[in-house]
């Protein structure tokens, strides 16, 4: 059994992750800033007959986090797992974005990342072993137009676990990336907006959203995000790159091996904007 430390699990792949880690006997503790989510997940647990440590945290409050860390750390003694799920969209051409709301994303996907990594990790160190997840998306290896913050934010958490790694295996602590393509929540709904009349992007954006919310139709659902990404937690050494649906394993696949130009037209030609 383990203690394992979840982040963004009020709702989607976080939330069932949990469900399912406390239905087999592990222990669960996590934070996210919705926190009716997080009274309805706590109802839910205790009515199972458990106990989870959750709390209602924004994981920009740098504080909070620390504080939360200790709170875990003095009820159970040690963590095996930090499962970093935390994360907000961003879309929009790049030319009209507001670069003021776009720190934000970054701020939230990559530092908030960051940060629960890192405040569990002394402890992991110490005990010379654990485990650090963090959910990329395919976008963190293959960006999409018109997600160009999103996308950066996805190759800079690419980025920090990759770089991660060599400094932490030596102390027996191993580390994941969580790569899905889609998963069928309204993740995508919330951000997507039609430029206003006149922009130039306007008519290709029109198209673009039209084909990802089709897509989304047919996209893995979270209890199925969910049970691959419980294959990770319990593998005795994960890979680092773990693509967890078909469509992402077979756009990564095509991406180390087609050229450029190849490439290029596949994904114009799949999301509609050629």
């Amino acid at each position: 059994m383990q203690v394992v430390v979840i982040t963004g699990l009020a709702q989607g792949m976080g939330r069932e992750v949990a469900l399912r880690l406390a239905a087999a006997g592990d222990t669960v503790a996590g934070f996210d800033v919705d926190a009716a989510g997080i009274e309805s997940l706590r109802a839910e647990l205790k009515a199972a007959g458990r106990e989870p440590l959750l709390a209602a945290l924004d994981v920009c409050d740098r504080p909070g986090i620390r504080a939360f860390r200790d709170a875990v750390l003095n009820a159970y003694g040690h963590v095996d797992t930090v499962l970093s799920n935390v994360g907000i969209g961003f879309f929009g051409p790049f030319e009209e974005i507001d670069l003021e709301k776009a720190s934000r994303c970054v701020e939230i996907n990559v530092m908030g990342t960051a940060a629960i990594l890192q405040a569990f990790l002394p402890s992991m160190r110490e005990r010379r072993q654990g485990r650090l997840i963090a959910v990329s998306s395919l976008v963190g290896q293959i960006p999409f137009p018109f997600e160009s913050i999103y996308a950066a934010s996805k190759f800079a958490v690419e980025g920090l676990v990759a770089s991660l790694r060599y400094e932490v295996e030596p102390f027996g602590i191993q580390v994941a990336l969580i790569e899905p393509a889609q998963v069928s929540t309204r993740f995508a709904a919330k951000i997507h907006t039609v430029p206003p009349d006149g922009s130039p992007y306007r008519e290709r954006v029109r198209r673009f959203i039209a084909r990802d919310e089709m897509l989304i139709q047919t996209a893995m659902d979270p209890a199925a995000a969910a049970e691959q990404i419980l294959r990770v937690v319990r593998a005795p050494r994960p890979k680092l790159h773990n693509p967890i649906d078909v469509k992402s394993r077979l756009f990564l696949t095509l991406n180390r091996f087609l050229p450029q130009r190849v490439r290029d037209q596949i994904l114009l030609r799949q999301m509609d904007i050629r």
